[in-house]
């Protein structure tokens, strides 16, 4: 029996055209031969491995006919990475268990990790050992006060291990980053243009919209490219003083790509986890002195000057602990800070400035 035939091992590619933010699934249709053989079932986790190249994906049954029993189909997501050539054929396989199983399972029940515990479930979460719905248990298991500071730290510590970092020599390197809530909160092309124009370093990067109508790198990304690759970032870095683009490009932090895309449909994100997430990200690119604009507001991500206060001294505590200099600044959130809401009018406001 040749290889892509039903009751192979093996199946023929092809790419769906389905995205799905992000997240690596394969879909087979439901008299596919190894879906039958393996025991595959929808949401199941799959190893697709196609040459060297390899990822786990999430299964998705296909009942119609648009999807031969002999071949397989993959996300966007999964295509770019897997980068298959025309009539590329992949294997599937039940991937290892996650080895952070068991510590996932006791924070959820409200036990505490240790940095080793956090090591090894920011691994699992990169390698995508991991289904939506673990991720989902994590980043509700963190919300409000159940992460406590030290988790905090070995937390961020965990994301900045498992990415690229970047080192800009001697020289202080600058950063800033708002928390974000707040409709209309586009000061941040301004401010790094603002100091790249004065001669000092400042690697911008930044994330997609989690709470807010527009992130900075949406808004960006009205006015130029933001979706550069770590040496196009170096370079333009070297060549202006300053840049702005998306972290899920670079994988500075890949740990924090993944939980981002689960938290935007959550529609939430814990103290301990946004401390993470921001920390993580600057020190991966190399920042040494950051600046935090808190907008405190009803309707911010940070509605009182109580919680400004148990932030702040988070962020300050776990910059410490991991070399970083940081100041937070507290800024009005009762309104937002500009005309437009959305990517398009939120860059027309700042071309106005």
């Amino acid at each position: 029996m040749s290889v892509g035939d039903p009751g192979s091992s093996s199946l023929l590619l092809r790419r769906a055209g389905i995205d799905t933010y992000q997240q690596p699934v394969v879909y087979m249709h439901r008299d596919c031969a190894v879906c039958r053989a393996e025991g595959f079932a929808a949401l199941t986790r799959i190893e697709v491995r196609v040459g060297e190249r390899s990822l786990v994906a999430t299964l998705n049954v296909v009942v119609d006919d648009w999807l031969p029993p002999h071949e397989a189909a993959l996300s966007e997501a999964a295509w770019s990475r897997l980068r298959p050539q025309p009539g590329a054929r992949a294997r599937f396989a039940h991937p290892e268990p996650a080895r952070s199983a068991g510590a996932l399972r006791r924070k959820v029940f409200g036990g505490r990790l240790d940095d080793e515990d956090y090591r090894t479930l920011i691994a699992d979460i990169v390698g995508d050992r991991l289904s939506e719905l673990e991720l989902a248990a994590f980043v509700t298991a963190c919300a409000g006060d159940r992460l406590d500071g030290g988790e905090t730290i070995s937390l961020t510590r965990a994301m900045l291990e498992a990415g690229e970092r970047l080192d800009w020599g001697a020289g202080p390197v600058l950063d800033k980053h708002c928390v974000g809530g707040l409709p209309g909160n586009r000061t941040t092309p301004i401010v790094v243009a603002m100091v790249a124009a004065l001669g000092h370093r400042i690697p911008k990067t930044s994330s997609r919209a989690i709470t807010s109508p527009a992130g900075t790198a949406d808004t960006m990304e009205v006015m130029a490219p933001v979706a550069l690759d770590l040496s196009t970032m170096r370079r333009v870095v070297e060549g202006e003083g300053g840049c702005i683009v998306w972290g899920g490009k670079v994988r500075l932090s890949p740990a924090d790509d993944v939980l981002i895309r689960v938290e935007r449909p959550l529609d939430f994100d814990s103290d301990g986890q946004l401390v993470a997430s921001v920390l993580s990200k600057k020190l991966a690119a190399g920042s040494s002195h950051v600046l935090i604009d808190v907008p405190v507001g009803a309707t911010a991500k940070v509605r009182s000057h109580g919680a400004a206060d148990a932030l702040g001294q988070r962020l300050q505590t776990t910059a410490d602990a991991l070399g970083l200099r940081l100041r937070v600044h507290r800024s009005d959130g009762r309104q937002p800070v500009g005309v437009g809401i959305g990517p398009v009018l939120e860059a027309r406001d700042v071309l106005q400035v």
